[in-house]
């Protein structure tokens, strides 16, 4: 763990640790992140080495293994997104003087290109984002909720904040759970489920539907290093002050050591993206929306959930998300859903 550099020709995954040369493109994932298969290792692979399995008489325990894994994950339904474009469309510059509630340098998404960002409805007004993880469940901002679930709704495919597109679709919620330990007063385990409704005599939530994907829950908080790109979405508010009329997105940076900005204000279970000279800033999106990272093989996670920040725009001041990997196992408890990563399919 930890190393600069490998002995022996080794491979250092992002996360510092080591693996040997025969670990590369062979079929097995064993950096965090998945880079030691990208199609560059196996071009320096003998070409022996990437025949099917099933062509093999005696299957040995470790080709079993690799066997398990390439099943599980022809099974993903996370962190893809069925294929869409980013419109090219110029970035608009926007003020800096609130909070929450804003894309700073953001541009317009595709109407379907978001597929996991939901517009949390509460007594038909949308003040909050959140993020589809699959099943009948949404993750969101503990601040974002109370827990009365018949005052809200959650509008999926939504592109235009106040009207619905051929994709829209609004589901009514069934209970609402705020991390046990969540504190108002600082934001601490900002975090909470949002669990829908089923469809009538059906054992799901929402029809099937071609512009919504779930995001993949991540197990490790070692996944995903900082300085790596991610993105946020959100309805921000435009220079006037009023709220933007579509979906909006920014890529921002993950930042080490958030302490140093926040001191004793940052705790355990917050991290911080955005860059530092303020340009993109984490008041990005509405609260409770998410911060989606992208592994090397092109698999989303929902990284970070929107919180809190101070002085919105302003060099010095990173915005502060909730780290979701950090209360993976409290989000496998309740959902109850064995498939919220990759892995556990």
């Amino acid at each position: 763990m930890c190393c600069k550099k490998c002995r022996n020709g080794g491979f250092r995954c992002k996360t510092g640790v080591c693996v040997h040369p025969e670990a590369l493109s062979d079929g097995q994932i064993d950096c965090l992140d998945g880079e030691d298969e990208l199609m560059k290792h196996a071009l320096n692979q003998p070409e022996a080495e990437h025949k099917p399995l099933k062509h093999l008489e005696y299957t040995s325990p470790k080709n079993e293994t690799r066997a398990d894994r390439v099943h599980l994950e022809a099974n993903l339904y996370c962190g893809i997104p069925n294929a869409t474009t980013v419109d090219d469309m110029e970035v608009e510059h926007r003020a800096r003087a609130s909070r929450f509630k804003r894309v700073v340098g953001g541009v317009p998404a595709n109407p379907t290109q978001i597929q996991w960002q939901i517009a949390l409805v509460e007594n038909r007004k949308i003040d909050c984002g959140g993020a589809y993880i699959g099943g009948c469940w949404v993750i969101t901002a503990a601040h974002c909720v109370r827990p009365t679930p018949s005052a809200f709704k959650v509008k999926f495919s939504l592109w235009r904040k106040l009207q619905a597109q051929d994709t829209t679709d609004i589901v009514p919620v069934e209970d609402i759970r705020i991390h046990p330990k969540y504190n108002a007063n600082t934001y601490e385990n900002d975090i909470a489920l949002v669990k829908l409704e089923k469809l009538p005599y059906k054992d799901k939530c929402l029809e099937d539907n071609p512009a919504v994907s779930a995001v993949c829950v991540p197990w490790s908080s070692q996944l995903f290093q900082p300085n790596h790109t991610c993105s946020i979405s959100g309805w921000g508010r435009t220079a006037d002050g009023r709220a933007a009329q579509v979906l909006l997105w920014a890529n921002v940076s993950l930042i080490a050591d958030c302490q140093r900005f926040y001191k004793d204000r940052f705790k355990p279970g917050m991290m911080c993206a955005g860059d530092l000279d303020g340009s993109v800033d984490s008041c990005q999106g509405d609260s409770g929306g998410p911060l989606v990272c992208e592994d090397e093989l092109g698999v989303s996670y929902l990284w970070g959930i929107v919180s809190w920040g101070d002085k919105c725009g302003q060099p010095g001041f990173p915005g502060v998300y909730t780290q979701v990997a950090h209360y993976f196992e409290w989000i496998r408890l309740h959902t109850g859903w064995p498939a919220v990563t990759k892995f556990n399919s």
